[in-house]
């Protein structure tokens, strides 16, 4: 099983034409993804070689889903464009829309977050800034490295792109069901809990392994929700414990006021909810091990 993306998913990417977006349509099709389409109005008709697989490109996501049958968007779209490049998303009632762009401005997130809640919801947004999401040897969608890590019972949700790389990489010989990167700005369109109530819900993720960081309570809220609803082992891991209070930290926008947000405190309410949390990666790493060979 996994969340979120499958085998049977059928990708479109918006901005496929540009650079960004070509080099990771490129390594999407490389790990098994269904890419059915680009979208670029400008290029509307046209196709593109992508290592000697022909990909349609599209004048609008509508168009797309309509000719392909396409569920899920990956958006490389420069931050100026971004909003617009999710409401059209959101318009063409695409099912998961994956946005990688990094910059956007909070307040755009802000209007499309809104905008697709009017909707009713009907498009999952992931991210912004964020590496996306990967079920391994089934889809990936996104900048997650797809040779890092195998299928297999681990369900991972993450803050950080490069500690989710890292948690899968040092558990590779366990595997993961899905791994979903959701971005560290302050608002984004899947949350923790989001990806803790799928996980629960998955019957082939015995384990979950959450990471956060520094600023902001979704951690705190996330503790709340596994003490109420999540049966399954939760292990995690929260970064900026070296971080100095009171100092505005670039990644994620992440501020420190007092003892909300701290690292700590985060480690604190997990803990609090039977959460085992790691002050490491790779302690994290091995609360996750030590979780399985008991359940063995």
């Amino acid at each position: 099983m996994a969340i979120f993306l499958t085998k049977d998913s059928k990708v479109i990417v918006q901005g496929m034409t540009g650079a960004e977006g070509m080099k990771h349509t490129r390594r999407m099709l490389a790990s098994g993804t269904q890419i059915v389409g680009g979208v670029n109005p400008r290029k509307a008709g046209t196709t593109v070689d992508v290592d000697g697989t022909e990909i349609p490109v599209f004048g609008s996501v509508a168009e797309a889903m309509e000719k392909t049958g396409a569920d899920v968007s990956v958006l490389f779209v420069p931050p100026a464009f971004t909003k617009a490049a999710v409401i059209e998303a959101i318009d063409a009632e695409i099912g998961l829309a994956v946005v990688i762009t990094e910059g956007v401005p909070v307040h755009d997130t802000a209007a499309f977050w809104a905008y697709a809640g009017s909707k009713g919801n009907k498009t999952r947004i992931i991210g912004p800034n964020c590496p996306g999401l990967i079920s391994p040897g089934q889809s990936n969608a996104g900048i997650i490295p797809a040779d890092i890590t195998a299928a297999g019972k681990i369900g991972l949700v993450s803050k950080s792109g490069t500690l989710t790389y890292q948690l899968m990489y040092e558990l590779r010989d366990i595997g993961f069901s899905s791994a979903v990167g959701i971005g560290g700005d302050p608002v984004i369109g899947t949350t923790h809990i989001d990806a803790l109530k799928a996980f629960q819900e998955d019957p082939e993720t015995e384990i979950i392994v959450m990471i956060g960081e520094i600023g902001g309570d979704a951690e705190e809220r996330a503790a709340a929700y596994i003490a109420e609803h999540v049966t399954k082992p939760v292990v995690g891991y929260v970064a900026g414990f070296t971080a100095p209070e009171g100092k505005t930290m670039g990644h994620a926008g992440a501020i420190v006021s007092g003892s909300s947000g701290t690292a700590q405190a985060k480690k604190e309410a997990l803990e609090a909810a039977g959460v085992k949390v790691g002050k490491t990666p790779s302690e994290t790493a091995r609360l996750a091990r030590e979780i399985i060979a008991a359940k063995a």
